[in-house]
């Protein structure tokens, strides 16, 4: 398989193996043909951002032991559905990102200066 490209146009790299992300539960926010809600973005995230996402229906706090989701914490890094890391920037909420482990597809959704503009520093 050809390695997927993150938006700087490198190899992908991967966004977080603890709590292990991606939809595949890979480490990697990569593209794949299961996957609807297009988990492509590796955000930080932040207790504003997990607050907004709470409040907009998708509890990313609350873990799940039957999925093996941890529940997440601000610190930590996670692969969010672009159309949520939108949906965020468009309300003032955006979680920062790690543009190294951002797959490309990201940027049909979101410009390369949204992306940019909130970079983990």
């Amino acid at each position: 398989m050809t390695a997927q490209k993150n938006v700087l146009g490198t190899d992908l790299e991967p966004c977080c193996t603890d709590p292990l992300t991606g939809f595949y539960r890979d480490g990697f926010c990569r593209l794949g043909k299961s996957d609807y809600g297009l988990h492509l973005v590796c955000a930080e995230m932040t207790a504003e951002f997990l607050e907004f996402s709470l409040n907009a229906g998708n509890d990313l706090v609350t873990p799940v032991a039957e999925y093996g989701f941890p529940g997440l914490q601000p610190g930590d890094r996670w692969c969010l559905c672009v159309t949520r890391w939108k949906e965020a920037l468009e309300a003032g909420f955006a979680p920062p990102v790690i543009l190294e482990a951002t797959h490309m597809s990201a940027i049909e959704f979101v410009s390369v200066e949204e992306l940019e503009a909130h970079r983990v520093s």
